[in-house]
């Protein structure tokens, strides 16, 4: 009696949507944990601040070199490899003495951290296509919207049991069953024949054949500008539930729960749709969803004469619907114009979406987190950069197809010509 074979994309979805959890636990999960953080070391805000800062930063970089080196020696190596660094990172940090050593922990984490979500995108392309590509997508960034809720309540309650060293520790048990699980059922989608070699000069030739892409710019631009509009709420939690809202480490819930309703609503809609709307009218419908939810962001903040809940934070559902309506047509729209070089593309694109997010957090979110109204106003602009990205690519494509079209035209007038008789 033989045994079936083992159907490992039936596991895809959820350990994609594990490894892309890593980020939002990194970030979210923390941030109760701020003010013990500041009184075990005798730091501000803006030191706690860079505890964000510095991995955002540091899981940019990185994300540059996770695809390629996916590229050269395969995906499922990389993640795992990642995934244990990571998870010794989390020891590090649990087991912190100094504000310096957390920092540095941290900086550790964000170079592993990306590895699960860049070559996780690049695993979706090397076994799906098409519809399939954006459903499995969708799948994935439901969970990860789910994750982003779970996260800051997940911390609250290890602050409660263990203080913020709790959450350290939860992250190293949870990398820990990932790396096991990735290794058990996750297989290998990039052939030996399939390889590049790794090497700093033909990787920066990579880079630079991508960069010469001119429809990867405003792609690019608008896949992640149009988070940053929502990451401006969620960098600036602490922050906002605490001062603004005047809630206790209980209140993260009414900041993060709406943003993964809508989340995983948007996420929904767009597997829904998969190859039964133009990708044009998808992302349209995003920006629909992404601009109402600014102008009514705008309209509370001076209706209201002081911020509360849920009035002040219900309009990020319609934002993070939006997001999720939009992000997987882009996605895929960005990685198939390079179909040699996905590891590298998703690199790219993952590099440009965390430095923007590392700018937000770091910058933007200390300068405009006081005051509802104006954060609403950053809002509302970061999504406007968005949408001129979408209207340019639009554009360019509107122009390519036009030009296909008369060149065709032009090509048969010349082949009539050629058969009329002399």
């Amino acid at each position: 009696m033989t045994l079936a074979p083992r159907d490992s994309r039936r596991y895809l979805p959820f350990l994609l949507a594990a490894l892309t959890m890593i980020g939002p636990f990194s970030i979210d999960a923390i941030f109760p944990g701020f003010p013990d953080i500041g009184t075990s070391f005798s730091v501000g805000e803006v030191a706690l601040q860079q505890l964000l800062s510095v991995y955002l930063m540091a899981y940019g970089v990185m994300s540059l070199f996770h695809g390629a080196i996916s590229d050269a020696y395969g995906r499922k190596p990389v993640i795992v490899i990642a995934m244990a660094v990571y998870a010794v990172a989390s020891l590090g940090a649990a087991l912190a003495t100094s504000f310096g050593f957390l920092v540095a922990c941290r900086i550790l984490q964000g170079i592993c951290g990306g590895a699960g979500i860049v070559v996780g995108r690049a695993v979706v392309r090397d076994t799906m296509n098409g519809e399939d590509a954006q459903r499995m997508m969708s799948k994935v960034m439901m969970i990860f919207g789910i994750a982003l809720a779970i996260a800051p309540i997940v911390g609250a309650w290890l602050l409660g049991i263990d203080g913020w060293r709790g959450m350290f520790w939860a992250l190293c048990g949870f990398t820990v069953l990932l790396v096991a699980a990735t290794w058990r059922y996750l297989d290998e989608s990039h052939p030996v024949e399939k390889r590049t070699v790794f090497r700093p000069r033909p990787l920066m030739r990579g880079y630079l054949q991508i960069l010469g892409d001119r429809p990867f710019w405003p792609l690019a631009i608008a896949g992640s500008i149009n988070f940053s509009g929502l990451f401006l709420y969620i960098a600036s939690a602490p922050h906002l539930i605490r001062d603004v809202l005047h809630l206790g480490a209980d209140g993260f819930p009414w900041l993060f729960v709406p943003v993964v309703v809508g989340m995983v609503s948007g996420a929904f809609i767009s597997g829904r749709v998969a190859g039964r709307v133009s990708a044009i009218r998808t992302v349209g419908w995003g920006y629909v969803a992404m601009l109402s939810s600014c102008a009514l962001n705008i309209i509370l903040a001076l209706a209201l004469d002081h911020p509360r809940v849920p009035w002040s934070t219900l309009p990020l559902a319609l934002y993070g619907c939006g997001v999720q309506i939009a992000f997987p047509t882009l996605a895929i729209l960005l990685l198939d114009r390079f179909p040699e070089q996905r590891g590298n593309a998703s690199s790219m694109q993952t590099f440009g979406s965390l430095m923007m997010t590392a700018f937000v957090a770091g910058v933007l979110s200390p300068m405009l987190s006081s005051d509802m109204l104006v954060l609403a106003l950053g809002g509302t602009a970061l999504c406007l950069l968005g949408l001129s990205g979408w209207v340019w690519y639009v554009a360019m494509e509107r122009r390519r197809v036009a030009q296909a079209k008369a060149a065709a035209a032009a090509e048969v007038a010349a082949e009539i010509e050629a058969d009329e008789p002399m």
